[in-house]
């Protein structure tokens, strides 16, 4: 299916949305940070000149096969769309989406330049285009589940389309909350797709390489978000401490003065490390005053440390404001909590991993 046919979606007010960019920024997001800093979107292969340059896709193939002689066809094939299409079809207006790696947040931008070649010394920020990077903390427990699955592609670019994606990440944009598909039938039409690029050879969408451990992740916290809400978060958290050797006391629910859960070493748990653990589980990011009161507390309570859990993660000031209490306060997010839990999983109560069953499973790790 070409592009043209699932791009033309239109705001509420009849006006065409741009089309919705998804722009990773490396395996393990090593670009995240510069690209949100100097506001670009980039791509790898530094040692591919500047695609003006080439006479076409075709070049840019051959390039990519001599640097990369044992790679399968299809892969330097895919390889190819990816940077072609940063530079020959993502335009000025177009919106762009970044689902972070460190923070596990999204941010999204507006596109302001069109392709350029960087001439940096590093290598992994020479193809950019530039961006309005407008918000940089939706937490992904704002995405629904159907949208965090077109989210969760592997490829590096590739449009969003399917379940009214375009225009659900236009208002995502906007208000920080995933509105949910509307009812209408270009909406809900089972033949949309996720194009990265099309040309005689392939036609690589982005439900043809899924992310399935982010996939995985997406659906875990779905499920603790609908299960293991608010004061149920807290008991979680203190199980996870239990299992990891701490002794533990949790506040009952209500207002609690700033403290969810005691944690300490020893039997009694007076030895330290002594923690303080504040538990915030609404799905929007944490502000600096949550910081700054936490370690108010801390210094009330004679305690060593302090956990913030932050359950849509903490926003740019509270983040920084974390960086000057780097050997006092830490936060876990979403993705932090689920790790905790993961490495923990076996010891923790039997009433609380029917509530949130989990199972190992292997999978091939695709190229």
């Amino acid at each position: 299916m070409h592009a043209e046919g699932i791009e033309r979606v239109s705001s509420d007010d009849g006006t065409e949305l741009s089309t919705a960019w998804l722009i990773r920024a490396g395996k393990s997001g090593e670009r995240e940070d510069f690209n949100l800093e100097h506001g670009l979107a980039s791509m790898g292969w530094g040692h591919i000149p500047d695609l003006r340059e080439l006479s076409g896709r075709d070049e840019l193939k051959r390039m990519m096969q001599s640097a990369a002689p044992n790679a399968r066809e299809k892969s330097i094939s895919t390889w190819a769309n990816q940077l072609w299409t940063l530079f020959d079809r993502v335009r000025v207006g177009d919106l762009v989406v970044l689902p972070r790696k460190a923070t596990s947040q999204i941010a999204f931008g507006i596109v302001t330049q069109e392709y350029r070649y960087n001439n940096d010394p590093e290598p992994d920020w020479r193809h950019v285009v530039q961006v309005d990077w407008r918000r940089t903390d939706v937490p992904r427990t704002a995405v629904r589940q159907d949208l965090l699955y077109s989210l969760g592609s592997s490829l590096t670019i590739c449009t969003i389309t399917r379940n009214d994606g375009k225009w659900r990440l236009h208002q995502l944009l906007k208000t920080g909350a995933d509105p949910g598909a509307r009812a209408t039938p270009a909406s809900i039409r089972d033949t949309d797709t996720d194009v990265v690029d099309i040309d005689s050879d392939t036609t690589d969408s982005a439900e043809s390489a899924i992310d399935l451990e982010r996939i995985g992740k997406d659906r875990i916290q779905s499920h603790i978000a609908e299960n293991l809400a608010g004061h149920e978060l807290s008991r979680l958290v203190a199980e996870i401490l239990r299992a990891e050797g701490f002794t533990v006391d949790t506040a009952p629910p209500g207002p609690d003065g700033g403290i969810d859960v005691f944690a300490g070493r020893g039997p009694l748990g007076l030895d330290s490390p002594r923690l303080i653990v504040q538990v915030k589980s609404s799905p929007a990011p944490v502000d600096v005053k949550v910081v700054r009161e936490l370690n108010g507390v801390l210094s009330s309570q004679d305690a060593d440390q302090g956990l913030l859990v932050a359950w849509g993660g903490v926003n740019q000031p509270a983040r920084r404001e974390m960086r000057s209490q780097f050997f006092r306060v830490r936060v876990w997010d979403a993705d932090d909590l689920l790790e905790a839990v993961f490495r923990n999983y076996d010891q923790l109560d039997k009433e609380l991993q029917a509530e949130l069953p989990l199972k190992r499973m292997w999978t091939l790790v695709e190229d």
